[in-house]
């Protein structure tokens, strides 16, 4: 197939004569005599009047911004920036011992908040190393998959400290 660049004229059995005015991954956009502004598929059913060639760029910035971080995110071990919220900022973890003879023990709340995120991002990449093995079979995988998403749900305790809902622990949902 060959792709058409900019200022190509075109017969779409639909909306009728246009010019391309922009191409993407998937789509022409074409600005049509009766119709005005559509968004086409590549492939559909048109016939070419005048084809330019061009140099296009047939991706967009932004797409290839989602596939750069979505292929970050599944295969590094860089780890998402978590943001704790506002109100834990600063704060402490207080452990006091029933004997009171022992000594308690406080730490930041910021380390423990880090320690809590660096779990469930290690949890994501064993879900995501169980999800590609060849030597399991389905349902192996699918029970592993089930201890994991309980390991998420008792950690949903920790869901006060995160500041954006979207980064909390989700565990097994009701139907």
């Amino acid at each position: 197939m060959q792709l058409l660049g900019i200022g190509s004229r075109i017969d779409h059995t639909e909306y009728g004569k246009g010019v391309v005015t922009n191409v993407t991954s998937k789509h022409y956009w074409v600005t049509f005599i009766d119709r005005g502004l559509e968004t086409i598929d590549l492939d559909s059913d048109f016939e070419v009047i005048e084809a330019c060639e061009d140099d296009v760029d047939t991706i967009s910035f932004a797409e290839v911004e989602s596939s750069l971080v979505h292929i970050l995110k599944r295969w590094s071990d860089v780890s998402e920036v978590v943001p704790i919220a506002d109100k834990w900022k600063g704060g402490k973890i207080i452990l006091e011992p029933g004997d009171t003879s022992l000594q308690g023990k406080e730490l930041p709340i910021n380390q423990f908040f880090h320690k809590i995120t660096m779990v469930r991002d290690r949890l994501r990449v064993m879900e995501q190393k169980i999800n590609s093995s060849n030597n399991l079979d389905e349902q192996e995988k699918i029970d592993l998959q089930q201890y994991i998403t309980r390991s998420y749900g008792s950690l949903t305790t920790f869901n006060v400290l995160f500041k954006l809902k979207t980064q909390q622990f989700v565990g097994q949902r009701s139907k």
